[in-house]
């Protein structure tokens, strides 16, 4: 496993980090959760993401007791604020940054997190309040560092402009072979201000592991399969879609990786990408994913992949 400075924190994070949207806590046994996290540690990941909606808090509470008997500074932990926790409770004003940060914490069984991140852009609170809330909760101690996930470059601009407050260090956007909106605004600017990314769904839900195949039901034990995990997948399961990426397969046979791989290689060839998040059920998936790090595709194999992915994009 290799490592990358998240942004301009100290943070060091691995290339690989494992997330628990729509797995741990919901969609996946305990069992087969808990192995996956420790299968991350076995091979070097240092990173986990998580978020207080992600199942009503039963993520967080997951990664709570299964990380209570790791050395607290053996890895980084990252949550997160923002999407509905009840009828009443949501959004970035101070009450609710306050309320809910030591709610993640709660569950989480720690003092602080690492990383506390805004889940969206919250266009109901004027941003110096949000900012401000956030800038106390670092202050307080119970998170070391702020970042932001799907906000616009506009947005994130605004943000860096208020003065004395805490300084944005990382963005989590989507972002994979077949969806590269941030290479547009977003990149450029978190380049420039020193913002790291850390990239969700860089596998596209699982697509581009090639085993979708169009005009075929899902595997039984996939995502697409699952009710509560398939339904967010949306166009990639479109018939197109799924052909271009099966023509992915010969270009990573050919370089010598698997498709996950390949996809996630391709994702953290740039280096304002500090971490790309996989979502794991199994162990065997954490080992492959791991060793996609480190890995640098070529110019040819790139263009391939261009090639072949331009009809869908």
């Amino acid at each position: 496993m290799e490592y990358r400075q998240l942004g301009r924190s100290e943070l060091t994070v691995s290339e690989i980090s494992l997330g628990s949207w729509l797995t741990y806590g919901v969609g996946v046994e305990a069992d087969a959760a808990r192995a996956c996290v420790e299968r991350a540690f076995d091979v070097g990941i240092n990173f986990f993401d998580t978020a207080n909606a992600y199942g009503r808090g039963a993520a967080e509470e997951f990664l709570g007791e299964t990380l209570s008997g790791m050395d607290r500074s053996s890895y980084v932990l990252a949550t997160k604020v923002f999407f509905p926790m009840s009828r009443k409770d949501r959004g970035l004003s101070a009450a609710q940054i306050h309320k809910q940060i030591e709610a993640s914490l709660r569950r989480l069984r720690t003092d602080y997190v690492d990383l506390y991140q805004c889940h969206r852009y919250d266009r109901d609170t004027p941003l110096e309040e949000t900012m401000q809330a956030l800038t106390d909760v670092v202050r307080e101690g119970k998170a070391r560092y702020i970042g932001i996930s799907e906000w616009k470059a506009h947005q994130i601009k605004a943000a860096l402009d208020i003065p004395g407050v805490q300084r944005i260090v990382s963005s989590q956007p989507q972002y994979s072979m077949l969806y590269r909106e941030p290479e547009k605004e977003v990149f450029p600017l978190c380049e420039q201000e020193g913002i790291g990314q850390i990239v969700w769904s860089p596998l596209a839900q699982g697509v581009l592991t090639g085993k979708y195949e169009p005009g075929s039901p899902p595997p039984e034990d996939s995502r697409a399969a699952h009710e509560s995990m398939g339904q967010m997948m949306g166009r990639w399961r479109d018939d197109d879609v799924l052909e271009a990426v099966q023509q992915l397969k010969p270009i990573a046979e050919k370089a010598g990786l698997t498709m996950a791989q390949m996809a996630l290689a391709w994702v953290l060839r740039l280096p304002v990408v500090s971490s790309a998040i996989i979502g794991a059920t199994r162990p065997d998936q954490v080992d492959d994913n791991a060793a996609a790090s480190g890995v640098k595709l070529s110019a040819d194999v790139r263009g391939a992949i261009d090639e072949v992915l331009a009809p869908v994009l």
